[in-house]
């Protein structure tokens, strides 16, 4: 039996690595005649490296590539112009990496194909192409994105459009597909971004994503079904396969005191507010958010981080000290019915009995994880594509309440956001995911959604379909 290899080569942050190696994982298990090599890029102000998890199949393996400090000295950290050039950089340690993976083959191995990240994709390949096999595409975000930065793509590229004239208006865009208008305030900032390198970068991902094999995007139909078809309607697309939702069952890794704590709250009582593995706030923001959960009275569960220094491209990092930042008092008033923590295990949390509310920032993968595991969000977006997808929740879906759909923190230059989200405002998003009727409701939906995002990855699903047939056109290539 002859073996297809692929070559995965993920962004190098957590929830486009996570999930990359997730769906390799799916699809290592599902047919024994795949294997895949995973190649890991590392960039120079990074000091942790992935650690692959012991559930791993033997079939997929790990290289590390070289990580260029000299990056640092020869390009300012910050803006998609960095990112750029650090993925251009990459190619060489790929090409190296590919060619010895050829050499160690078998007979009855053959390389049938590379995997690339979104934003990977408009550099590597070139790299596939000089291999001579074919590229496909991992969209870590949802399909109505991938439709949005098509639909902006041939309105700059066909009609001459200069979408810069959106910025700050309150125009509202028919966009194929979203089933409502799209307000141009959740657009991602990067689409306006001409300085620093955001809008060339989606430019150039996009035009690549048209020429690849196919695009595996983390989303099931019964979530996106009217996205889904759109893309499938664009003949300028290639095949897409939806096969999500990705989302990392295993990693519920948890600290001993956040679960007791969650063990000892009331069944369906706890909100828990977390802004993903970059997200943080001035001290300005904290406070209201502090006041906020004070006024309504429900137990929560925060992670709180220490935003990184401004204009560097950081992980939020933890506060020694939770109370130099708080509310003077806060965690004593607070002390029964709260608790203040630094780095959240999502996972775990979403998934105990305690918790019935997510105040979150709406990262795809965050999404897809408060579905499968059933509990409704309440938006506040910090950046990429988030404000889009509150819009997708709050109003495509009617899976969340908003506290905010358009709050946005300009991320790569460490600035903070020109107003504050008040307190009121705060809680009365709270509330409204917490309390009453629309919090009964919305729970419900989200229960049936979690139900139907189960039965999409078992075997008959429509996303486990979908898998196969991108399984199937792998293995066709090469045979």
């Amino acid at each position: 039996m002859k073996t297809a290899e692929l070559v995965f080569i993920p962004f190098p942050v957590v929830g486009h690595l996570f999930s990359a190696v997730e769906i390799a994982k799916l699809l290592a298990s599902r047919d024994q005649r795949l294997s895949i090599t995973v190649l890991l890029m590392h960039f120079p102000f990074e000091t942790k490296t992935y650690k692959p998890e012991t559930s791993i199949p033997q079939r997929i393996r790990f290289v590390d590539l070289p990580n260029d400090d000299s990056m640092l000295e020869r390009f300012p950290m910050r803006g998609h112009g960095f990112l750029t050039e650090f993925i251009k950089l990459q190619k060489p340690h790929v090409r190296n990496a590919v060619s010895q993976l050829i050499s160690e083959y078998s007979e009855s191995t053959q390389l049938a194909g590379f995997v690339l990240d979104m934003f990977c994709t408009s550099s590597m390949m070139e790299v596939a192409d000089e291999f001579g096999v074919p590229a496909y595409s991992f969209f870590t975000s949802g399909a109505a994105f991938l439709g949005l930065l098509l639909h902006l793509y041939t309105l700059q590229e066909d009609f001459g459009k200069d979408l810069t004239e959106f910025k700050d208006s309150d125009i509202e865009l028919p966009v194929p597909a979203f089933s409502n208008q799209l307000p141009t305030k959740v657009l991602p900032a990067e689409v306006f971004d001409k300085e620093n390198g955001g809008f060339a970068m989606f430019n150039t991902v996009v035009s690549k994503l048209k020429k690849t094999k196919g695009i595996l995007i983390n989303t099931f139909e019964e979530l996106e079904s009217h996205a889904v078809k759109s893309l499938r309607d664009d003949h300028t697309v290639p095949p897409v396969y939806p096969v999500g939702p990705i989302v990392n069952l295993d990693n519920k890794k948890s600290e001993k005191a956040i679960m007791t704590w969650l063990d000892d709250q009331p069944l369906l009582s706890v909100v828990f507010l977390c802004f993903g593995s970059r997200g943080s706030f001035e001290e300005d923001q904290v406070k209201e958010i502090a006041h906020a959960l004070e006024r309504a009275g429900h137990p929560f569960l925060w992670s709180l981080r220490r935003p990184p220094a401004k204009g560097k491209i950081e992980v939020p990092r933890e506060y020694e000290n939770p109370n130099e930042i708080l509310p003077e008092g806060f965690m004593v008033r607070t002390a029964e019915i709260g608790k203040v923590i630094g780095w959240a295990p999502q996972v775990a949390v979403l998934s105990h009995p305690a918790v019935r509310g997510f105040v979150s920032h709406c990262g795809w993968n965050s999404t897809l994880e408060s579905l499968w595991w059933g509990v409704p969000v309440a938006t506040w977006p910090l950046y990429a594509e988030q404000q889009m997808n509150a819009f997708l929740m709050v109003r495509e879906f009617g899976l969340a309440v908003e506290i905010k759909l358009d709050y946005e923190k300009e991320f790569y230059k460490g600035e903070g956001p020109p107003v504050l989200v008040t307190a009121e405002e705060i809680e009365n998003g709270i509330k409204r995911l917490m309390e009453g009727d629309e919090s009964v409701e919305i729970r419900e939906r989200v229960k049936e959604m979690s139900k139907k995002s189960r039965t999409a990855m078992k075997e008959g699903g429509s996303s486990h379909a979908h898998l196969g047939q991108f399984i199937e056109a792998v293995i066709d290539n090469v045979s």
